[in-house]
């Protein structure tokens, strides 16, 4: 092959190119991604380093009083070893690996997706993208089921920069609510954080207490309004079901305001 076709390669003119199939672009917590990457060479012989594909989404971090976008890698997974592509030849490699225990979802539109690229040498690396929808499993639907009931309204989810709470991940996901017609005058605002224990679940609530008075500007205005709950759900009171959790948490909340 000419030296010409191998630098037009080098730049991505030509070169390996790479398509991610998925069986599905909808899971829930816990369930499994699959699928089938095609790699197809170009006008000259390359040497493709390991594949892997990755789950990736962003979240925000603040930087000098303004918060900034970046993107992070929840988990990859191998699809193959490295390997010599001729020119012109097509290979498929099937996929299927778990979704991490601790994995955000894609409520408000918090976008998650499947990158799968090709390591070259001297080369652009190709890649693909697909997004995904991953929901909530049946534990932390219960709670969310729990909160609607106490007459929360969801205003905003996002991921926000945590890395001492994310544990393997640099975020964390946020679940902002607005009181309803129990707790409104007493919250500004519930948010939730969520941490999966095996069949259990725990819960982290900022309990943003409503300031009242001259006490509660102050309080407000040096950010002690602010409380952290840990709120530990075990397999059976989740079992018992929303109204049971939304019970549990009212009087969480309220022990607290």
């Amino acid at each position: 092959m000419s030296f010409f076709k191998k630098m037009l390669a080098s730049a991505g003119i030509g070169s390996a190119q790479v398509n991610t199939e998925l069986d599905a672009i909808e899971v829930r917590l816990g369930g499994e991604i699959s699928g089938t990457l095609y790699v197809e060479g170009g006008q000259t012989d390359q040497t493709i380093g390991n594949i892997y594909v990755k789950l990736k989404t962003n979240y925000l971090r603040e930087s000098n009083d303004r918060k900034i976008r970046a993107t992070g890698t929840i988990a990859k997974s191998l699809v193959t070893e490295g390997f010599q592509l001729r020119a012109g030849e097509r290979r498929q490699f099937p996929f299927r690996f778990r979704l991490p225990d601790q994995m955000p979802v894609t409520l408000y539109n918090v976008p998650i997706w499947v990158e799968s690229g090709l390591d070259i040498d001297l080369a652009v690396d190709p890649k693909d993208e697909d997004l995904i929808h991953v929901l909530p499993d049946a534990k932390m639907q219960t709670v969310l089921d729990a909160v609607d009931l106490l007459g929360f309204r969801l205003r905003e989810v996002t991921n926000d920069y945590a890395p001492r709470l994310g544990g393997a991940l640099p975020f964390v996901q946020e679940f902002e609510y607005v009181p309803g017609t129990k707790f409104r005058g007493y919250l500004d605002e519930l948010e939730i954080l969520f941490f999966p224990r095996g069949e259990s679940l725990e819960l982290v609530l900022q309990v943003d207490r409503r300031a009242r008075g001259l006490s509660g500007l102050f309080a407000e205005a040096m950010e002690l309004d602010e409380r952290f709950v840990r709120v530990p759900l075990s397999k059976e009171e989740l079992q018992r079901g929303p109204q049971a959790v939304a019970a549990l948490l009212e009087n969480v909340i309220a022990s607290h305001l």
